[in-house]
């Protein structure tokens, strides 16, 4: 559609439009009754997380040995912990505070389906305009070896889903 303000794009439905200025620019418009949400930027099984400072209002998040998979410490049946570290970003205009919720589904079960074998829920606290992570961490158990997917969602939004997998141990020698 075309209007007097530029090219009008859907951005889901539900939530409103952006329009695009015949500059390139855009802007974003809320259905009325709607609110402003958080989201998930990213969400990344990681070794280590270390925030650092820089010139200005700003901060790095160094994210240091990022992984889907790792082998296993022994022969299954074995438990695993790793780091999911997820990073949110609230709108300006957004509620500074929701509900993380992760669950964990291990997949390729007999029956075809994806056990749910773990959750972790805890609030999150982003001023509007700000981010944030937190940090996840499981006991996973894998009967075997196969792939767990930690399924993770704000205030019960759409899920992001991160595989991780569980590989053969590595021989010694």
């Amino acid at each position: 559609q075309r209007s007097s303000r530029g090219s009008i794009v859907d951005i889901g439905g539900h939530l409103g439009s952006v329009v695009r200025d015949d500059g390139g620019r855009e802007r974003r418009y809320r259905r009325p009754g709607t609110v402003a949400y958080m989201q998930i930027v990213a969400a990344l099984f990681t070794d280590e997380i270390e925030l650092r400072p820089v010139p200005g209002p700003s901060t790095r998040i160094d994210l240091t040995g990022v992984h889907f998979s790792a082998p296993a410490p022994s022969a299954p049946p074995v438990t695993v912990t790793p780091h999911l570290v997820v990073i949110v970003r609230n709108e300006p205009d957004g509620a500074p505070d929701g509900v993380l919720e992760v669950t964990f589904h291990l997949l390729d079960q007999p029956d075809g389906t994806a056990e749910q074998i773990a959750r972790n829920v805890q609030p999150v606290g982003v001023e509007p305009g700000r981010f944030a992570y937190r940090l996840v961490r499981a006991e996973l158990e894998f009967p075997d070896l196969g792939t767990v997917e930690a399924r993770c969602c704000i205030d019960r939004g759409e899920p992001v889903v991160v595989p991780y997998t569980l590989l053969a141990p590595v021989a010694e020698g």
